[in-house]
C-alpha cells in the first residue's frame, strides 16, 4: 500500500529555547528565513505525501497560522506591487492539505502518535519529528524511507550510525545487517549507556510504520518519564512483525538543540547563492578575529 499521510508531532513546550518560545512554537523558529517546521512540510512534499496531520498543543497556533492564508497581508503585497513575495506567500498556503489535532495532554510521543488514529486509518504512514530537520543533495530522506518500505514492505526505522558518546541520547536498533543501509530489527533500547547499546545506530527522527501501532499503542504503558513511549511501542511491534532500519543519506540537523540549530542555520545559509558570498566572507573575518584573541 502506498504511502500517502505523514504526521508531524509538535506539541512540545520547547523548554531548551526559553525565553524564545514562551509565546513561540519552537516549530516556528526560523532556520536562516523558514520555520523550522516547513523544511519538514515540504520534504514531506517532496517525498510524494499528499496529506499532513500536525499534533499541536496549547500555544501552537501559530502555526496553523503560517500554513493558511493571510488576507490582509496578501492584500497588502499585491497593492503593493511585490509579486514575489506574494507568491511566495501563496504557495505556502497552499502546498499540501494538512490537518490538526490537539494533544489535550504532554503523555509523550507515543500517546502523540496515538491522536492521529483516525487521520492514518488502515494504511502505513510516515512520522515525521518536528526537531529534525535532513539536508539531502538528490533524494529525501523521506522518499529515501518510502522507497525501502516499498521493497521490504514492514516499517521502517530512519538510522544514522552514531558515536559511542551519542548512543545514550537516542533509541538504539539491536539488529542485523541486510544490506549496505539496511538492518532487520529484532529490539531497540531507549537511550542505553555505551556499555548497555547493542549497536551505534541510531533512530534519528524518521519514520514509517504499519497501521497495527495503533491498537499496540492503546495498550502500552507508561515508560521512562511516565510517559506513553513511541519505542516501547515500536519494540512491541518488532516482536509480532518484521520490521528494518534503514540508514538514509543525509546531513541530519537536531534543531531542538541550540548547537544543532545554529549549525543548521549557518550550513543553510551557505548554500544559498543569495547569501554564500557575503556570509562566507563575515564568517572568515570573525574567525581571524578570533583567533587573533586566542593568541
Amino acid at each position: 500500500m502506498k504511502v500517502k499521510k505523514a504526521v508531524i508531532p509538535a506539541a512540545g513546550f520547547g523548554t531548551r529555547f526559553l525565553p524564545a518560545t514562551k509565546a513561540m512554537p519552537k516549530e516556528m523558529l526560523p532556520v536562516v528565513d523558514k520555520p523550522t517546521i516547513q523544511y519538514i512540510v515540504e520534504e514531506a512534499i517532496d517525498s510524494g505525501i499528499e496529506e499532513i496531520m500536525i499534533i499541536t498543543g496549547k500555544a501552537k497556533r501559530a502555526i496553523e497560522d503560517h500554513f493558511d492564508h493571510s488576507v490582509e497581508l496578501e492584500l497588502e503585497l499585491e497593492k503593493k506591487g511585490k509579486a514575489e513575495l506574494l507568491e511566495l506567500v501563496n504557495n505556502i498556503s497552499d502546498m499540501v492539505d494538512i490537518h490538526y489535532i490537539r494533544q489535550k495532554e504532554a503523555k509523550g510521543l507515543g500517546h502523540a502518535i496515538a491522536c492521529a488514529k483516525t487521520f492514518v486509518g488502515n494504511e502505513p504512514f510516515a512520522v515525521m519529528l518536528g526537531d529534525d530537520i535532513v539536508h539531502t543533495e538528490d533524494t529525501p530522506c523521506l522518499k529515501q524511507m518510502i522507497d525501502c518500505y516499498d521493497q521490504y514492505g514492514s516499517s521502517v526505522l530512519g538510522v544514522q550510525t552514531v558515536a559511542d558518546s551519542e548512543v545514550s541520547k537516542y533509541g538504539i536498533v539491536d539488529g542485523k545487517q541486510l544490506q549496505d543501509n539496511v538492518y532487520s530489527v529484532k529490539g531497540l533500547v531507549e537511550k542505553p549507556s555505551v556499555e548497555e547499546a547493542p549497536s551505534n545506530v541510531a533512530i534519528l527522527g524518521r519514520y514509517i510504520i504499519n497501521p497495527e501501532i495503533f491498537d499496540i499503542l492503546a495498550e502500552t504503558q507508561p515508560g521512562k518519564g511516565g510517559e506513553i513511549q513511541l519505542t516501547d511501542a515500536l519494540m512491541e511491534l518488532a516482536s509480532k512483525e518484521d520490521m528494518v532500519a534503514y540508514d538514509f543519506e543525509g546531513k541530519r540537523y537536531d534543531v531542538g538543540n541550540k548547537q544543532g540549530f545554529l549549525e543548521a542555520t549557518v550550513e543553510t545559509a551557505l548554500r544559498r547563492e543569495d547569501l554564500r558570498e557575503e556570509f562566507l566572507a563575515y564568517l572568515e573575518t570573525l574567525v581571524e578575529k578570533e583567533s587573533v584573541k586566542q593568541k
